[in-house]
């Protein structure tokens, strides 16, 4: 099986030859150990390819480490222009702030047929900020969430507004030859449950979710979503609504077999393996043992991408990154 076949194996709950992985880094991460990753793990192939500007970095190096799935980072979207100091203050503001587009769709299209020509890699479209993150960046998390809760008209009419942006942009997204999915990023949950009530998430922010989901499964490609935190009290909307991956499944805010238990036969989980404990603080042998019994456990019958299950950062020995990485290829 081709790698792209093994990850769209793992997403149908099936059960492909060997568990895709897809390792990513945070950036503090990926600059102190990008270097000796590439003595490690660098592909002469990949290394000519970053070269002549065919790939680029993360997906030239992560390919050559066993990456099933390519990240495409310089997708076309948009911010929020010039925003006003007082937009975060906690009264809530009478207007909505201007907005930039930014990215090109042919520089986009040019790195996906790329991918398809130089790796038989999934490739997966990064639009990590959707319209929850949106919203409390323009503004705060605080004041957007008092928003929701006592200004709600302001909050949904802030949240139309970008969703609205969204679709626009992710329309022509999707339109893209040879892209097989899109990730989206809403950090709905702490380590303790969901930033806000069910009933105001399936008020304020489900529509929206339903609307992005369905546009991007109309064009006949995979939803990916990101939420830290724990979300299990909405784990079944994501589930109706038809997103087909989650991430990061972090072990200490949610039981990730129970997940599985619950789930598994519906949403294919990526991460899963502690990046606040294990990855940090344990030996290699640790490490590789988790990989072992995470992977074992998660991706019975499909259903599961071997990773850390947030971005690695510079805080992991050297040695753990290389003892998930090697266990990960060798399951």
């Amino acid at each position: 099986m081709t790698k792209r076949e093994r990850v769209k194996a793992a997403i149908g709950h099936t059960t492909p030859d060997k568990t895709p992985t897809f390792f990513h880094f945070a950036p503090d991460g990926l600059q102190k150990y990008g270097e000796p990753l590439w003595e490690r793990y660098g592909r002469a192939d990949m290394r000519k390819l970053l070269d002549e500007g065919k790939l680029e970095y993360r997906n030239a190096l992560y390919y050559s480490m066993g990456n099933h799935v390519c990240l495409l980072e310089n997708f076309p979207w948009w911010d929020w222009k010039d925003l006003p100091a007082a937009y975060k203050r906690e009264e809530t503001p009478g207007f909505i702030p201007q907005t930039f587009d930014y990215g090109s769709y042919e520089v986009f299209a040019e790195s996906v047929r790329n991918l398809g020509e130089y790796t038989d890699a999934y490739v997966l479209a990064e639009v990590w900020t959707s319209d929850f993150e949106k919203a409390y960046f323009s503004r705060g998390l605080e004041n957007f969430l008092a928003d929701m809760a006592g200004e709600p008209e302001f909050a949904a009419e802030l949240l139309d507004f970008i969703n609205e942006k969204n679709l626009s942009i992710l329309g022509e997204i999707v339109k893209t030859p040879g892209l097989d999915g899109v990730l989206l990023g809403n950090d709905w949950g702490s380590q303790r449950d969901l930033l806000m009530s069910p009933r105001t998430w399936r008020t304020m922010l489900k529509p929206g979710a339903k609307k992005e989901y369905d546009l991007i499964r109309g064009a006949g490609l995979d939803v990916w979503v990101h939420s830290c935190g724990d979300i299990r009290k909405i784990m079944p909307d994501l589930i109706e609504l038809g997103a087909d991956v989650l991430n990061p499944v972090q072990p200490e805010c949610m039981d990730i077999y129970e997940l599985k238990r619950l789930y598994g036969e519906r949403m294919t989980f990526w991460g899963g393996i502690s990046t606040q404990k294990t990855l940090p603080y344990g030996t290699p042998e640790e490490v590789r043992e988790e990989t072992r019994r995470v992977s074992a456990a998660l991706g019975e019958n499909g259903g599961y991408l071997i990773a850390a299950a947030q971005g690695i950062q510079a805080d992991v020995p050297f040695e753990n990154v290389c003892a998930l990485v090697d266990t990960a290829n060798e399951l």
